[in-house]
């Protein structure tokens, strides 16, 4: 990997999740917290107007306009597809490259403690995830190739992801997680740090991780409304594992309705808030382990 020179951070891409809202304006207020000697940190909010009004979007989601095609369309004029090209414009200012790093910050209601999601495989991603793994046992690390193509901002250079936190309600701030997530930013800037200074081991260890496989929705009628609910045994459950035969969803009239597949899988996004909309009732995804 080669010298990191710019890292941004990014909270508020959803104007409803307080806890990347309130660490990037303490970083805002506090420089010093995430200057590191050998690159230049930038703090930046996303959906500006979303998090004045406490809403996830004002027109659509800001987290699925940064696709090339859209940044490149003056015809978009909604308030997410200006603000998307103003925050490329802002991570590449004129005649500077892009940054090297964005961490973009999210909290979700599901159950999802420290979650890591990368675009793929990248060696340098995967053996941060692995050192911060390591260190702390609620870092879990997802890979969802498919984000890549999604418009999503972490799309944006080659070393982009996102921290997601949780389970948080919307438009709430949980002390415990918003302490947690500020201690891992802080650990992930010397992380860097010590890259660039050449003092951190490149000794191989293992990591595990969680391939996306699909995305599963609620049972639904013609209508296409929800026809049952996240199953209680299921719910809250994310990263563990979901056999063939367990229970996942459960009807208003009470009948379970089991998992079909053939094989073990772990899901992950259970029952998030807004994933309502997007017709996704949880992830599934396959638990590997791989040596970096």
């Amino acid at each position: 990997m080669s010298h990191i020179e710019r890292v941004a951070i990014v909270g508020g891409n959803h104007g409803n999740e307080l806890t990347g809202v309130h660490l990037v304006k303490r970083f805002q207020q506090y420089p010093n917290l995430i200057n590191r000697s050998s690159f230049e940190t930038l703090a930046l909010l996303g959906n500006l107007k979303a998090i004045e009004e406490g809403k996830r979007y004002i027109d659509k989601d800001l987290n699925r306009c940064f696709a090339n095609q859209g940044l490149q369309n003056p015809q978009l004029s909604s308030y997410e597809d200006t603000r998307a090209k103003a925050i490329q414009q802002i991570l590449q200012p004129q005649n500077q490259p892009f940054v090297d790093v964005i961490v973009d910050l999210h909290s979700t209601t599901a159950n999802m403690g420290l979650s890591l999601i990368f675009c793929d495989m990248h060696p340098f991603l995967l053996r941060l995830g692995a050192y911060l793994s390591s260190i702390n046992p609620m870092v879990k690390v997802f890979i969802n190739p498919q984000s890549r193509e999604g418009g999503f901002l972490r799309s944006l250079c080659e070393l982009g992801f996102v921290i997601e936190v949780g389970a948080v309600a919307q438009n709430i701030l949980n002390a415990e997680l918003f302490q947690q997530t500020e201690q891992l930013i802080y650990t992930i800037l010397d992380y860097f740090e010590g890259c660039n200074q050449g003092n951190i081991s490149q000794t191989k260890s293992a990591l595990t991780f969680y391939q996306y496989i699909e995305t599963i929705d609620y049972p639904r009628s013609n209508h296409q409304e929800i026809q049952a609910m996240i199953h209680p045994q299921l719910q809250f459950r994310d990263y563990e594992p979901l056999n063939p035969g367990d229970p996942m969803f459960l009807t208003f009239t009470g009948q379970d309705i089991l998992y079909e597949g053939v094989s073990t899988v772990y899901p992950i996004f259970i029952n998030e808030a807004a994933y309502y909309e997007k017709g996704i009732a949880m992830y599934l995804t396959q638990k590997q382990q791989e040596v970096v």
